[in-house]
């Protein structure tokens, strides 16, 4: 499968080189190059989308960071925070060919126990779910229902 296949979520203005025939993409959080694989394909669509389209800063994303649960060391694709640094959206992201399933979504509910964001997307790219938590809300597969800053 191809790195670079087409998403649900806008064209993202990614910044791309390739060296010793690899792809890399500079991610616009941690500011540094990174091997181009088909899950960050995904990720770094769904940071600009977050960013341009629902106008959270970047100073309040944040991307893989390490967690421990239940003696596991266990690393979240992206949080995006409110205006007072509450987690808003936890982010599972799939690379474009893995199904969502209850498992996407069981892994997100243990970063959640102790994220305790406000709510849960998830997505490879080709589909979104979108799971308001504690909200009169439904559950959604639309891009414009997730939570804007």
């Amino acid at each position: 499968m191809a790195v670079i296949t087409p998403l649900i979520f806008p064209k993202a203005p990614l910044e791309l080189s390739k060296k010793n025939e690899l792809l890399f993409v500079r991610c616009i959080i941690r500011k540094k190059l990174l091997l181009l694989s088909p899950e960050e394909w995904v990720r770094q669509h769904v940071l600009h989308f977050l960013n341009r389209q629902k106008q959270y800063p970047l100073s309040r994303l944040s991307v893989e960071k390490s967690i421990r649960y239940n003696g596991l060391i266990k690393r979240w694709d992206i949080v995006a925070y409110d205006v007072d640094f509450k987690p808003k959206i936890l982010v599972e992201c799939k690379q474009a060919t893995i199904k969502m399933s209850i498992d996407t979504l069981f892994q997100a509910a243990s970063y959640q126990k102790i994220i305790q964001s406000e709510n849960i997307l998830l997505t490879n790219g080709k589909e979104v779910i979108y799971y308001p938590i504690n909200s009169v809300e439904s559950i959604s597969d639309n891009l414009d229902s997730i939570a804007t800053y």
